[in-house]
């Protein structure tokens, strides 16, 4: 069964947690992991791009000299594509980027993440931050004294006001509510963090 260290935020060890085999201990399955990254990251595009086709163009109504006579190539209008100022063809026009991925690849890839993090090394559980009031200062020496630098996301319960206002202007660091907990958060960092809380909820959650 898989371990881990759980820390307090002086970086100083409190005790060693088991971890749900199922979650944390399978084979990370990267197919998967690439699939729902490439869903979420497609539903985020706008997808309000739009080009003018010739009929849309403004101008153009008279044909610009008569079809035949005159030694030049036959023309209907000026804004056709061929000419500049004309419309675009198979241009982009507004669409939603977004596909489906079912629940159970969703998942999947979840546990696929945790179990990689874990793995790597790049997995870590706070016992507790407990600030009584929010100072970016001290969410700064938690890190320091966890020895974490450069990018990472910090997993919090749905709850923990305090923790999300003191963390949220540091850079490098994004912190998330356990509720929205998803694979692009989990893989998009050299270290993710989970206080115990939010540790309990994405096992039950995912086991």
């Amino acid at each position: 069964m898989a371990n881990i260290e759980v820390k307090d935020v002086s970086g100083k060890k409190v005790e060693v947690r088991d971890l749900n085999a199922g979650v944390f201990g399978i084979e990370p399955n990267v197919h998967v992991m690439h699939q729902v990254v490439r869903a979420q990251r497609a539903s985020w595009r706008q997808g309000t791009h739009d080009t003018l086709t010739r009929g849309q163009v403004r101008g153009g109504g008279k044909k610009p000299w008569r079809q035949k006579g005159t030694g030049r190539a036959r023309q209907g209008s000026i804004r056709s594509p061929q000419w500049r100022g004309g419309g675009t063809v198979f241009g982009p026009h507004p669409r939603s980027y977004a596909f489906r991925v079912n629940n159970k690849e969703v998942k999947l890839a979840m546990r696929s993440a945790l179990s990689a993090k874990l793995a790597d090394g790049e997995l870590f559980v706070v016992d507790s931050f407990g600030f009584e009031e929010p100072k970016t200062k001290s969410a700064a020496a938690a890190l320091k004294a966890l020895g974490i630098t450069g990018r990472t996301t910090l997993v919090i319960g749905n709850e923990d006001v305090n923790t999300y206002l003191a963390f949220r202007n540091l850079p490098n660091v994004e912190v998330i509510p356990v509720m929205a907990g998803n694979t692009y958060d989990f893989v998009n960092n050299k270290a993710l963090i989970f206080t115990a809380e939010a540790l309990s909820r994405i096992e039950e959650v995912l086991a």
